[in-house]
């Protein structure tokens, strides 16, 4: 039997449910703070992440799905969506009106990571980008963009970090301070962290080993080596967010995993997930614009992932019941009445309800009781006294009682019953 890849899944109809209700919330946030979507393709260049996200990443390095296709070229299935967002503000000239640019997105990313609860190596992300201000007013309203979705969903046990990486003034001088301290626990560094020291020994905050964690808990903050305007705009962040009453907690060690990132990064953990307590990182990304061939422009963003944010859901409960299939049932008894059925199913859908039609021809006990599993609130019973008579006999599956109802009357009474309106 042909199954599923590691690290994909079915999403099934009960499990849409919940996914449909958590993209109903996200969307009518993004409409409240001014957000349009975009959807971007699903494979770029890969020069667009080896660029963007940088070569010295574990995500270029190590998680990506690269291939060629048959003209040759090196494509990759999207790992993440801001260099692709990034990209496309550029082809599109967004920039042309020197305004600000809102984007939200909502998609499959692909990483060759290993599965475990919450991380798929086909997964979904929501993520916003705000492309066109410097100003720390869009890091702060990132931030409180992602807290009040969380808030709203209901979300408890949730902490906020926050850190400045500086920028390209600032960050040399911190990363030679960095290498000078790390150079005395070379040997206690996992290997790809004493390759990380040559390339870009932030990478090595990040690692996730046990003996680099300990020797990153020592290293000194990079706070206290920012440049004046890194510093000022760091405060500004802190001071938004305290003034909207929204509590963070500074991590020094808070680098995120992507090279783009400058000035504000951040993260919201959600600690009884365990190893993956992370639901949503960003950070601003002021030379990412330029670095894949533009013009210098200031952007900042976040991303959610859905599977950890479903998990976190359902561990508090917060996730609605699933509805009813439908609003009615129809159930024929003799296959004279079959059209008129057919035909009354096709009217009440385009009076907007959900029809269950029979499509197995089960007997009328077998058809009760499957409405009555499925949750359908009436029935509408046809046989041949009804059929003669122009009517229906409409059943209240909770009560159990029965009603002989004119067919060309059923869509208002049915309104009346399920609307309370006549």
């Amino acid at each position: 039997m042909i199954k599923a890849l590691r690290g994909t899944q079915d999403i099934l109809p009960v499990a849409a449910e919940k996914w449909q209700f958590l993209e109903t919330r996200i969307r009518r946030l993004c409409r409240q703070y001014g957000f349009g979507e975009i959807r971007t393709p699903h494979f770029e260049q890969t020069e667009l992440f080896q660029r963007g996200i940088g070569e010295t990443t574990d995500v270029v390095s190590k998680e990506m799905y690269t291939f060629s296709d048959r003209g040759n070229r090196s494509l990759t299935l999207r790992p993440e969506n801001t260099a692709a967002a990034v990209r496309a503000y550029l082809e599109h000239k967004e920039y042309a009106d020197q305004g600000v640019t809102k984007w939200y997105y909502m998609g499959s990313m692909f990483r060759y990571d290993r599965p475990q609860a919450g991380r798929f190596r086909e997964f979904h992300q929501f993520g916003i980008e705000i492309l066109g201000t410097p100003l720390p007013q869009a890091d702060a309203e990132c931030i409180a963009m992602a807290v009040q979705l969380f808030t709203e969903l209901g979300l408890q046990d949730l902490t906020v970090y926050i850190n400045s990486v500086g920028c390209p003034v600032c960050r040399p001088r911190y990363r030679q301070v960095l290498l000078d301290y790390l150079q005395q626990y070379r040997g206690e560094l996992c290997e790809d962290c004493v390759a990380r020291m040559e390339k870009n020994p932030l990478r090595v905050l990040d690692c996730k080993q046990e003996h680099c964690h300990a020797v990153a808990l020592g290293a000194p903050r990079l706070t206290a080596h920012l440049c004046e305007e890194c510093a000022t705009h760091y405060q500004a962040v802190q001071a938004l967010l305290a003034a909207a009453g929204i509590e963070v907690t500074e991590d020094p060690r808070l680098v995120r995993g992507l090279d783009y990132y400058t000035k504000t990064a951040f993260e919201i953990q959600y600690a009884p997930l365990g190893a993956q307590s992370a639901i949503c990182g960003g950070g601003r990304y002021d030379g990412l614009v330029e670095e894949i061939g533009g013009i210098s422009v200031p952007g900042i963003g976040f991303a959610v992932g859905l599977e950890r944010l479903l998990l976190a859901l359902e561990s508090q409960q917060l996730l609605p019941e699933q509805e009813a299939a439908a609003d009615v049932a129809i159930a024929v008894q003799t296959e004279a009445a079959n059209e008129v059925a057919f035909a009354l199913g096709q009217q009440l859908r385009q009076a907007g309800r959900s029809v269950d039609t029979d499509l197995l021809q089960r007997s009328m006990k077998s058809r009760l009781k499957q409405a009555a599993k499925s949750g359908v609130k009436y029935v509408i019973i046809m046989g041949e006294t009804e059929l003669t008579e122009g009517t229906v006999t409409l059943r209240d599956m909770q009560s159990h009682a029965q009603e002989t109802v004119p067919q060309a009357a059923l869509t208002d009474v049915l309104a009346t019953k399920l609307d309370g309106r006549g």
